[in-house]
């Protein structure tokens, strides 16, 4: 009899890419939770792209205080970090990867997609980076993209959420990731013109081919 696991390591490397939209963020938790359980069972990597209605989600163990003034709904989600906020302007992944194919690293996964988020920013001429200790990707003090995830048996759900456009006035509502003594910065405000969210959309798809290493990748449109 062939195991769950067996079948899962079978799997060739392929990644499916899902574009979304815009869409509310419980409509896409629960296509997460049915795409998990789809690789839990064997199917193929994932990668679902949306850009959100505003919502702000807080990790497991973050702090509601950190959320200044509900200006948007307000979900608690099983994810790692704090607080966050998700709204139009701000491109969003939610990687459903197998991490047992991969050497069950969770770290690595982290530093994978932090790698990979850099890419996607100096696509567009801005130079983000690392800021030790702190999960994400920085320019300077200020966070250009956040990430958080969850893992299953070893199979990702949540991500990254890159800022595209200008979204400092809706971060204000909330401490962002419990971090007082630092700000955000978007692709727009670093680059000093607008940036257009299908562009970084079509970067991440390819940043994260090449850098997760896939051999194939099938995109479907919402």
């Amino acid at each position: 009899m062939t195991t769950g696991t067996a079948r899962r390591a079978e799997v060739p490397h392929f990644l499916r890419i899902e574009r979304l939209g815009r869409r509310d963020y419980g409509e896409t938790l629960a296509l997460q939770t049915a795409r998990r359980d789809a690789v839990l069972a064997g199917a193929p990597d994932h990668l679902l792209l949306v850009e959100h209605l505003p919502v702000i989600t807080i990790g497991r163990g973050g702090d509601e205080r950190h959320v200044l003034r509900r200006s948007a709904p307000v979900v608690r989600v099983n994810r790692g970090g704090d607080v966050t906020y998700h709204g139009p302007g701000q491109l969003v992944g939610y990687p459903i990867l197998d991490l047992a194919r991969r050497g069950a690293d969770v770290h690595r996964y982290l530093r994978e997609l932090e790698s990979m988020l850099i890419d996607v920013a100096g696509a567009f001429g801005v130079r983000a980076e690392r800021c030790p200790g702190r999960t994400g990707v920085w320019i300077g003090n200020d966070k250009l993209a956040a990430i958080g995830v969850g893992v299953r048996r070893w199979v990702t759900m949540h991500g990254f959420a890159i800022n595209v456009a200008d979204v400092r006035d809706a971060f204000a509502a909330i401490v962002p990731c419990g971090l007082a003594d630092s700000g955000v910065t978007s692709l727009s405000a670093a680059s000093a013109r607008t940036i257009d969210l299908g562009a970084v959309e079509q970067a991440v798809c390819e940043a994260f081919r090449a850098r997760f290493g896939y051999t194939v990748a099938e995109q479907a449109e919402a």
